[in-house]
C-alpha cells in the first residue's frame, strides 16, 4: 500500500538497506528488535548514535550485527534528516521517482518481475550522491515494492486491485 510517513519510509529505507545479502523473512522476523533497537526508527535519534551505540547495536543478538550495515543506518539518517530539510518531508522528495503515485505494473508471472527499474536506478543514483548507503538499485526497487510505490503484485493476486 501506498506509505506516506517518513518515520514508515526511513523504517523500510533502514531494513531494506538491512537485508541486503540475506532473505527478507530474516529480517521480517526481526522486525521488532530492529524497532526497538533504533529507537522505533526515528531518524533524528539514529543520526546521533555514537561509537558507544554502534558498539551496543554490535552486541545486539537480535538484530543482524553488521559493523557497515549499522554504520549505514547512522549515515542515512543523518542524510534522510538532510532531505527532510531540503524537501520538507522524505515523502516528498522520494515519492518524485515515481511521478507522485504508485506504479502500476501488470505482471502475469512471477517471473516477469524486475529486479530494478529505470526509476530505482534513478534513486539509487541520487541517494548515493546524497551519502545514503547500501543503496544499490536492487535495494531501492525493493524499497518502492514496500512502501507501495511500485504495484508489483500480479494481476491475479486478490490484491492488485486492492492496490491499485
Amino acid at each position: 500500500m501506498p506509505l506516506h510517513d517518513d518515520r514508515g519510509l526511513f523504517e523500510f529505507l533502514i531494513l531494506e538497506g538491512a537485508q541486503a545479502g540475506l532473505s527478507w523473512i530474516t529480517i521480517l522476523k526481526k522486525r521488532g528488535a530492529y524497532r526497538a533497537a533504533f529507537n522505533r526508527f526515528d531518524a533524528r535519534k539514529v543520526a546521533r548514535y555514537d561509537d558507544a551505540k554502534v558498539a551496543a547495536l554490535l552486541g545486539n543478538e537480535a538484530i543482524v550485527r553488521n559493523r557497515l550495515k549499522i554504520r549505514a543506518a547512522v549515515q542515512n539518517a543523518q542524510s534522510f534528516l538532510a532531505v527532510q530539510k531540503e524537501f520538507g518531508s522524505f515523502d516528498a522528495y522520494v515519492w518524485q521517482f515515481s511521478g507522485g503515485q504508485p506504479i502500476q505494473n501488470r505482471w502475469r508471472r512471477v517471473d516477469q518481475l524486475p529486479a530494478r527499474t529505470e526509476q530505482s536506478d534513478a534513486l539509487s543514483k541520487d541517494l548515493k550522491k546524497r551519502g545514503f548507503k547500501f543503496v544499490g538499485s536492487t535495494i531501492c526497487y525493493a524499497f518502492m515494492q514496500a512502501t507501495g510505490m511500485v504495484n508489483d503484485h500480479l494481476v491475479s493476486c486478490y490484491r492488485y486491485k486492492e492496490v491499485a
